[in-house]
């Protein structure tokens, strides 16, 4: 029987928190054509290398260092947790690869065939798809997959972001939270280009032009990240029981320069308070693991903003993480596959 493993998939962190390391992080980020992707080269990466990185460097440092821990980058330490967790209940190999950083595809794929893996599961952590995420972490893998282990047989995890398996571990993660007294549950999201929505329309004729497009069933879904996280809300909603005027969704980490998904995550934080949204929690299914996004975006700058709007109380669920509803739903698609 051939040798089989699991590899987790996720987007990755610098090695540091120093100015180089997140240099070098945010190099090999922001030159991904599937995250940039225009204008065409060699001006993309002109504008990249030479203006957005030594702008965005010193910032993004000073933002890492304010959630790193003793054991290091929060979204490795977790992940590496979640991936000990998973190895304790299945009894193929479990790998972890970053797209960016460490450790790294190329270095996890050598080792793997090394040690004489035929079969491989990749299991993105990515519920939904985008251009930005689950497409590029995965045609990473094929691509260096092809050079270093040819003879590799891959299969991958579909987004799930309505799998009922998901949903029920994402609300069993949040009932904690749910239980306390709250007046609003805002689902943020990470945000994407409006520009990449239509991009990933292979059909050219539905995305932003087909009114209520999202709620609209059509195969353009299927690559569809607004879409696929508007049926992670509204599955959500219906398993948690969720009152309409109880919840909302906005879209977080945007970049100026042209319109991405709306609403804004970091305007409604000011807004809603004026509406009689005092007591507020926050919900990130967009991550399955808590990250610089969800801990200092959101649970500290998020929680300044919405409390100097007027809000009385703000708190972030956590993401997924290494939740035990969690490491079951990662365990049984592993076993259903196997």
């Amino acid at each position: 029987m051939a040798q089989s493993a699991v590899l987790l998939l996720n987007l990755g962190s610098p090695d540091s928190a120093s100015v180089p390391d997140v240099k070098r992080y945010l190099r090999e980020f922001l030159n991904d054509e599937r995250v940039i992707d225009r204008p065409a080269q060699p001006l993309r990466r002109l504008l990249v290398n030479g203006l957005i990185i030594p702008l965005r460097a010193k910032n993004s440092a000073h933002a890492y260092s304010t959630v790193w821990t003793a054991e290091g980058s929060p979204l490795i330490v977790t992940s590496r947790h979640a991936q000990a967790k998973l190895q304790q209940r299945v009894a193929v190999p479990v790998a972890l690869a970053m797209n960016y950083g460490n450790p790294s595809i190329p270095d996890v794929l050598h080792r793997l065939a090394n040690d004489g893996v035929e079969r491989l599961l990749l299991f993105p952590q990515y519920p939904h798809y985008a251009m930005s995420s689950w497409e590029t972490v995965v045609a990473k893998v094929y691509r260096e997959a092809a050079k270093i282990a040819p003879d590799l047989k891959i299969d991958c995890v579909a987004p799930y972001y309505e799998d009922s398996d998901y949903i029920a571990a994402l609300v069993e993660s949040a009932k904690p939270y749910l239980a306390k007294p709250h007046d609003h549950l805002l689902f943020s999201y990470h945000g994407i280009p409006v520009r990449h929505l239509k991009k990933a329309d292979s059909s050219r004729a539905h995305c932003q032009m087909v009114a209520n497009c999202c709620n609209t069933c059509s195969p353009a879904h299927a690559t569809c990240y607004k879409a696929q996280v508007t049926r992670t809300t509204n599955a959500f909603v219906k398993a948690a029981g969720l009152a309409p005027d109880r919840w909302s969704m906005a879209f977080q980490s945007r970049l100026v320069g042209e319109p991405w998904i709306a609403p804004y995550t970091d305007l409604e934080l000011k807004r809603l308070p004026a509406t009689g949204k005092k007591r507020l929690l926050v919900l990130t299914p967009a991550f399955v693991t808590d990250c610089l996004e969800t801990l200092e975006e959101i649970r500290v700058r998020g929680a300044e903003d919405f409390l100097a709007a007027g809000g009385e109380s703000f708190e972030h669920i956590p993401c997924l993480n290494d939740h035990p509803a969690w490491i079951g739903c990662l365990e049984r698609r592993v076993r259903a596959w196997l």
